[in-house]
Formats: structure tokens, sequence, C-alpha cells
């Protein structure tokens, strides 16, 4: 199993802009081959920070992810509005 955290913060001015685009991003996200469970949650000492959680069943599916249009234009869109650079990591697991 893949597993993926990621964070982006907004502005006090773009926050409800990048909530929709967040939200948005994880439904669909959610629906894709692969995808075992894509979360959005928001930092309770930094409310306009949005952190994410996902996991998925290869680092192929990731990849496909990574290639489907929403998600490109997503990354494109919330990097527009962010006050800081996106961060993401990739943990590869095994499962015991």
């Amino acid at each position: 199993m893949i597993i993926v955290t990621g964070s982006v913060t907004a502005s006090a001015e773009t926050d409800a802009e990048m909530a929709e685009l967040c939200l948005a991003h994880v439904r669909r996200s959610r629906t894709e081959p692969g995808c075992l469970l894509h979360a959005v949650h928001r930092d309770v000492e930094n409310h306009h920070r949005f952190v994410f959680l996902e996991h998925w069943s290869s680092r192929t599916t990731l990849e496909q992810h990574f290639e489907v249009p929403e998600s490109i234009a997503f990354v494109k869109a919330i990097r527009v509005i962010a006050i800081d650079a996106t961060k993401m990591q990739i943990f590869e697991t095994v499962e015991s």
C-alpha cells in the first residue's frame, strides 16, 4: 500500500475557495481505481492549513491518479491561491 500525506495553506481571503477545491478533489479521487482512502482535514492550530491523507493500492494507481486531468488542474488551482509551497510525502508500506 502507498500512503500519501500533504498540505497546503490558504490565506483568510482564499480559505473558502481552497476548501471547495480540496473537497471536490478528494470526493472525485475516492472514485478512482486503487484509491483506498482520500481525505482532507483542517489543522487545528492553523485553520487555513489543509492536510491530506491518502491510501493507494499501488504505486501504479497513485501515478495514474497524478495523470488524471482533474488532478493536474487541482494542483495548478491550489498553487495559485496558496500562501506557501504545497507539501507532499509518499510512503510505501508493508502490511503485516
